[in-house]
């Protein structure tokens, strides 16, 4: 539960420091007096949106702490979660506002994002005010506040994850689909591509071994005669050649060897020389014998070639990029029937998800209508009890497309006086009665959340008499089992509550500040007199309210 608030120069508040327990509490005051203010203090450590106007003028910051003790479990295990350590069952949230527009958050002293603020409130405490009346106007909320009674999430959890799951398959089948076109066009010219470079198979170094090809065809007859020539000059059996011309020489230097020996190593390199040149002789007849003047085979080398040079033009590439072409082509065309053979596949996922789907969506339905039953059921007991007798509540649920909620239109209906025929809520209700059946949903839902502290923000508006005593009545009520603090300017509601705090505005010198105190008896018979008769009560009204709190005493 809330335990303790404290708020320093926020807006007309200087300071405050407020003590709660588990119990109701009423706070009230003049119009203008800063109730409002202590609302805002409490939605700022909540996490909610703050403005750098809250700062009390001429101050730097304004702050607002609140310590919750008696944690319960969700709590404790979120703040293990952010790994924030937590004695005794007991955290404090503390914001701080700064003139300049910023604001930081701390939990249990240290600093913490506003998100983690948030989500560790949304745990403590549910704050209820006028502006909730709205989602009794907007029949798009009904969906959520029938949930929200039904308490047994399963079905909604089954349903939207298969519906996620449905909505994934779409999106990428769609983007399939989209891309299908230019996949087709796309298609067409890979597979011509594919068709025409495989027809002509063109193999790697190919294009070079033509032409070299082709130019020693052209080139035959000058290729021969000068590799018979070489030889015939280098040895031959019929004439005298370089051979014989270094042998030659070699039987020269051989005749004075015995005068001259320094002639023997030139001798014997001559020899090597004779040697190589017989042997450079053959590999050139060798050559000569691979050579050939054969045209036919040259028109064969020249039309390949040119075939070749075709298809490379076609496609704007050499020959290695047109190797490279072929192999793109195959792969972009093996992916392409890859995402044929997905779409088909997605296309029975898709069939099988959504007949999935749409039987959770029916379970969702009829779980919903048994809830609505029980729903209207416990919030017309509740009217009654908040003198709304005649009010016939009604729940109509209708059918549309499948969405993330399930496929359930569902709105409130009622008729507020016998014998009228149920209409919408935001059709027919006044301010009074959209107060009274607001509680009477937060009063039913209370039963199944886990929320420990529940505040109500002039949820009263135009509501006056018994049905005032009424909404008194149940907010007690509601006390035993939560927490509850209440803003109101109906003494029927102050009288109920077990503390009673007055919010008093004034002047100090130049300045309003803004006070916030805990009544005892007879300030609370003064206050209590105050909201009943106005300024400066008389006898009579300082005693009925004393019967008041006599009777609620006794009652209690």
């Amino acid at each position: 539960m809330l335990e303790e608030l404290y708020i320093e120069n926020l807006a007309v508040i200087e300071r405050a420091c407020i003590g709660f327990e588990k119990a109701f509490h009423v706070f009230t005051g003049e119009t203008g007096a800063g109730k409002s203010i202590l609302i805002h203090g409490i939605q700022a450590v909540l996490g909610q949106r703050v403005s750098k106007d809250w700062v009390r003028t001429g101050c730097e910051r304004a702050s607002v702490t609140a310590l919750f003790t008696q944690l319960p479990e969700e709590v404790l295990e979120l703040l293990s979660e952010m790994n924030i350590s937590c004695d005794e069952r007991q955290v404090t949230l503390t914001r701080e506002i700064r003139a300049d527009g910023g604001s930081v958050g701390r939990i249990n002293g240290r600093t913490a994002s506003v998100s983690a603020l948030r989500e560790i409130g949304t745990l403590l405490i549910s704050i209820h005010g006028q502006h909730d009346n709205q989602v009794l106007l907007n029949p798009e909320h009904h969906l959520h506040v029938l949930d929200e009674f039904g308490g047994e999430s399963t079905y909604l959890t089954e349903y939207q994850r298969a519906f996620r799951q449905l909505q994934t398959i779409a999106r990428e089948l769609g983007r399939l689909k989209k891309e299908e076109q230019y996949r087709r066009q796309r298609s067409a010219l890979l597979r011509r591509q594919i068709e025409e470079i495989g027809a002509l198979d063109p193999q790697p170094g190919e294009e070079e071994t033509l032409e070299n090809a082709l130019i020693q065809a052209d080139n035959a007859e000058r290729i021969l005669q000068a590799l018979h020539g070489g030889a015939g000059a280098l040895f031959s059996d019929t004439e005298e050649t370089a051979v014989d011309l270094v042998q030659g020489v070699m039987q020269q230097l051989r005749d004075i060897e015995d005068v001259f020996p320094d002639t023997a190593e030139i001798t014997e390199r001559l020899s090597a020389c004779a040697i190589e040149l017989k042997d450079i002789a053959e590999d050139l007849r060798h050559m000569a014998g691979s050579v050939s003047i054969d045209e036919q085979r040259t028109e064969q080398l020249r039309s390949r070639y040119r075939a070749i040079s075709q298809v490379k033009k076609q496609f704007f590439v050499d020959f290695d990029e047109l190797l490279a072409l072929y192999e793109s082509a195959r792969q972009e065309m093996s992916t392409m029937q890859e995402d044929d053979d997905r779409i088909a596949g997605l296309e029975a996922q898709k069939a099988e998800l959504l007949a999935d789907v749409t039987e959770k969506a029916r379970a969702l339905s009829d779980y919903r209508a048994q809830t609505a039953e029980r729903f209207v059921e416990r919030v017309s007991e509740e009217l009654r009890f908040l003198d709304m007798p005649n009010v016939v509540l009604s729940v109509e649920q209708e059918k549309g497309k499948l969405t993330i909620q399930g496929r359930d239109n569902v709105t409130f209906l009622i008729s507020a006086n016998k014998g009228e025929i149920p209409r919408p809520i935001s059709k027919i209700a006044s301010g009074g009665e959209l107060s009274r059946i607001m509680l009477a949903l937060k009063s039913v839902i209370a039963d199944r959340d886990r929320i420990p502290t529940l505040i109500f923000d002039e949820i009263d508006t135009g509501v006056s008499g018994k049905a005032a005593q009424k909404i008194g009545i149940k907010l007690r009520e509601i006390s035993r089992q939560r927490q509850v603090l209440c803003v109101t300017h109906l003494s029927q509601i102050a009288v109920m509550a077990d503390t009673h705090y007055m919010i008093e505005k004034h002047d100090e010198g130049e300045r309003t500040v803004t006070q916030v105190h805990r009544l005892d008896t007879e300030g609370r018979v003064d206050e209590i007199a105050r909201i009943m008769g106005g300024e400066n009560p008389s006898e009579l009204m300082l005693e009925n309210a004393r019967e008041e709190l006599r009777r609620v005493r006794e009652e209690a």
